[in-house]
This record gives C-alpha cells, structure tokens and sequence, in this order.
C-alpha cells in the first residue's frame, strides 16, 4: 500500500485504535501492506516500547528493510532492546553495505554486540568494509553482486542467477570475470533475455566497462551515476579485480549528502552530516561561529574605509544614504558568485588548477556588473533622488 492511498493520519489512528483493542493481527496486516520506508515512519509516531512490538510483527525480510529506513538512535534503542536471537535475524538479513552503514552511526559496545551476533563470513565482510578510507568508493560499496564467467552460455548464466542471486543486492547488472577475477565485461538480465540459450556471453557482452577504484572519492561515483545513468557500478582493487558494486540507492545518498554539504559551505557554514534536529546547540555553534568570526572580522575593514571618508560624509550628509545599498549590493554580488563557483566545483566543471581563470572571469564579471549598476544608480539620482530634493525644497 502506498501511503497517497491512505492518509498517514489514518494509518496512525488505525494501529493506535488496533493496538488499545490488542488486535496485533490487524496491525500486522497493516504494516505488511506498507513499504518499509512508510513503515519507518510509521515508527517515529509511536513509543520506543510499541515500536518494538510493532518490529516483532513484520517477517524477517520486512524488518531488516525497515530497520535501514530507521533513523541511528531509533536503531540503536532497538538493539539495546533486541535480544541476541532477534539482532542476528536482522544483521544476516541486511545487505552488507546497509550492515556497515548501520555499524558507522553506533557506539562501539553496540557495534561490539552486532559483531557478535553476526556470522563468520559476514563479521569477516563487515571489518573488510570498514577498513576502506570514509567516503571513498569501498566504504560504500557492496560485495554481493553476480559474477558470470565469458565462456558461459546464456542458459548457464540463468541458472547461475538463479542459484546465487537471491542474496543479492541486485541481479540486473552481470559482471563478467575471468578466473583470477579480474573485470573484464558487463552485461544486463535484458541482454540475456535477448539472446538465444546457446549464445555464449563473450559474443555479446560489453567490454569497454566503467569502473571505479576502491580509494577513488565517493562523489566522482555520483557523479558517474548522474553522467550515465547506471543501476549499478563496478569497483575494483589496484589490480583490477571485482570486489563490490556501487547500487543507485547508495548513489542517491551520496549525492544528497554532498548537495547539503554544498548549500552548508555557501551559506558560510562548516558541513555537518547530522540532521537539524540531531545537531546538539554545541555543534551548531561550532559550525556556525568560525565563519561568523570571519565575516565580522571582514566587516571591520569597511567599517574603516568609512571612518576614513568621515569629513565628506559629514559635509555631503546624503551619501550616508547609499551606505546601505553599496554594503547589500556587495554581500549580494559575493554571495552570486561563491554559490555559482561553489556548485561548478562539487559538479566537477572547475578545479583548483582554474584559478586564475575562476578569479579573471569573476573580475570581469565584477567589472561588467559595477558598471551596470553605477549607471542605473547614477540615473535614479539624477532622475529621482534630484526631483524629490527640489520637492522638499519647495515644501
């Protein structure tokens, strides 16, 4: 069920009403009806003790989805209540990249615990994970993807997505290897569905593939996802082997973390990752203050330039008119032109080796604009300003 169906409010009042009259089947078969992500926000609107109940009422599938839509302290509180049982049902539910995700946000004695209730091969997975630099393309990869092999007909490749990929992230996107590994092409279920069942997938597949490095920036694979439109994206180590993919939901992430942290650094701010109501008044002030200390500092300098032009403004009283506008319309101007470089840099159109041509058309473009405005202003005095003069004059 999708929630433009039903009013959210309904929902609530449905469960709240289910929930006083203990008709946990009613409120089973609600939630089962939901997307994990209406699930989650259902959460938020009921007690930390209900929500648990709630958790218990979804199938395994249905609550490691959910419980990744959840925000770290609504995560968190249900660990602590969770018993060891039930956490490792969730932890060998999740997706690796989803498990390390979770594991970043928490306090080491709950990481410990997750850990622990955690399998060999996927603990062994995890710690892999997070060994790669934050916010590179390793640490928000995942390993769980198809591998087929270039000699593999079209059939062989079918069994072999049936038999591996129902724990995968995705089995859209096939990533053709040869025995050490190593990538060496691509292909997607439509291509296969496409061929015959003889066909063998190195007459077909695609060759020429676009992969990152594990250390490459997690914002250069944004920005592949948004150039080419991929579902997935293959990332390999220093020899060109296959360890994981990147899927578009992590993508997607990425981007909207580097498009806040974009709108933070233009608005004079330090980026943190932390929603606004998660952002202790400490963290927002150590944010805020460093840039505002800078902004007074710069402040102080027109300050002086007008404190040298004192006897003028004494004598000439109607300058300090213009005060304003000239301090409006330069914050304006700096404000035009940090946010148009700042968002050229995060899209990647500019570098640092642009300086100089950054700082030479931005002066140019000062120019052109100073003059503008010195004529418009210079005809609204001689035009307005000069005939209200004469009015008061008059009067």
């Amino acid at each position: 069920m999708d929630m433009d169906f039903m009013d959210f409010d309904e929902i609530i009042d449905e469960i709240r009403n289910a929930y006083d009259k203990k008709e946990y089947a009613k409120i089973k078969a609600l939630l089962s009806e939901l997307n994990p992500a209406d699930i989650a926000a259902v959460f938020d609107e009921f007690p930390e003790n209900q929500r648990l109940l709630f958790f218990r009422l979804l199938s395994k599938e249905e609550a490691a989805d959910t419980f990744v839509e959840l925000d770290s302290d609504s995560q968190e509180s249900l660990i602590h209540a969770f018993s060891d049982a039930e956490l490792k049902e969730v932890v060998d539910e999740l997706y690796l990249d989803d498990a390390v995700d979770v594991i970043e946000e928490m306090p080491a004695t709950v990481v410990k615990r997750i850990l622990k209730n955690a399998d060999k091969e996927t603990r062994d997975s995890i710690n892999a994970l997070l060994k790669y630099p934050e916010d590179s393309a390793g640490s928000i990869m995942t390993p769980e993807f198809v591998d087929l092999k270039r000699n593999m007909t079209v059939e062989d490749a079918f069994k072999r997505i049936r038999r591996t990929g129902v724990d995968k992230e995705t089995i859209y996107t096939c990533y053709v290897c040869d025995s050490s590994r190593h990538l060496i092409g691509v292909t997607t279920v439509k291509e296969l569905l496409l061929h015959d069942y003889d066909d063998v997938i190195d007459t077909f597949m695609e060759t020429n593939t676009i992969s990152l490095n594990t250390l490459d920036d997690q914002e250069l694979a944004a920005q592949l996802f948004d150039k080419y439109d991929f579902l997935a994206l293959p990332v390999v180590d220093m020899e060109n082997r296959l360890v994981g993919i990147i899927t578009v939901d992590d993508a997607i992430d990425v981007i909207q973390e580097e498009n806040t942290e974009d709108i933070q650094k233009m608005n004079a701010m330090l980026p943190t990752e932390k929603s606004y109501l998660k952002t202790s008044v400490f963290e927002s002030w150590r944010s805020r203050f460093p840039w505002l200390l800078l902004l007074m500092v710069s402040a102080t300098f027109t300050g002086s330039i007008i404190t040298s032009f004192e006897d003028k403004l004494a004598s000439l009283t109607i300058l300090t008119a213009f005060i304003p506008m000239l301090m409006d319309t330069g914050g304006n101007s700096g404000g035009q032109a940090s946010v148009t470089i700042i968002r050229a840099m995060s899209l990647g159109e500019i570098q640092f080796k642009d300086y100089f041509k950054v700082v030479w058309k931005e002066f140019r473009i000062g120019i052109a604009c100073g003059i503008s405005l010195a004529a418009v202003n210079f005809l609204k005095i001689l035009l307005v300003d000069k005939l209200l003069m004469h009015n008061d004059e008059i009067t």
